[in-house]
């Protein structure tokens, strides 16, 4: 399947969990341990905003990428990102024509990674929310054998544990426990340095 086919069923599914939260919700601590929902949702929608831009060509603006207010209403807020983003990907054009992306390169990337590098994104952080929440994510494998590879191609080490890393370094699954009927989901958290196990943290 397309790539960009593939994303966006990982951008919908993302808009949907982040539809099911509740005005209770958005203080809820999520698996991206320094974010609670809200800002984790914030985040989402900047990086929806910044690869929209750069999928137009406008990549190097970084007003672009900047993080957009969520306002009384996130969940429609993050909507709106998510349709701008679905909108300028359908749109792109040709499959290789650079993205640019100064916050993952200092190069042009190629559209078909740079999309790759998205769903990834979307993988991950429709399962945060979903996680979050306490609901299922519901990923079909197809999207998740996509995402697989490019997961585990993101360079490990020393570079994750920098200030600001997108991920944390990569788990070793063979030492803990995996949720019942896992498959491909768990092995892409892992290598981006999430347990798949994750629960929120019980209060005093």
């Amino acid at each position: 399947m397309d790539i960009v086919l593939l994303d966006r069923t990982a951008v919908l599914e993302s808009v949907r969990v982040v539809d099911a939260a509740r005005p209770g919700d958005w203080r809820r601590p999520t698996p991206c341990d320094r974010w609670t929902l809200r800002e984790l949702v914030e985040h989402m929608a900047a990086q929806h905003y910044g690869f929209a831009a750069a999928a137009r060509g406008e990549g190097a603006d970084a007003a672009a990428r900047r993080p957009p207010e969520l306002g009384d209403d996130p969940a429609g807020a993050y909507r709106t990102a998510a349709t701008a983003l679905l909108e300028a990907f359908a749109s792109s054009g040709r499959p290789e024509r650079p993205f640019r992306l100064p916050e993952i390169s200092a190069r042009p990337v190629p559209a078909r990674r740079a999309v790759g590098f998205h769903l990834v994104d979307y993988v991950a952080h429709s399962w945060d929310v979903a996680t979050a929440l306490g609901l299922p994510v519901r990923l079909p494998e197809p999207v998740l054998r996509a995402a697989l590879p490019i997961a585990r191609a993101v360079p490990d080490g020393d570079v994750r544990r920098a200030p600001g890393s997108a991920f944390r370094p990569a788990l070793h699954l063979g030492e803990r426990p995996l949720p019942d009927g896992s498959g491909t989901l768990p092995l892409i958290l892992a290598a981006l340095g999430r347990d798949p196990g994750w629960t929120p943290p019980q209060g005093p």
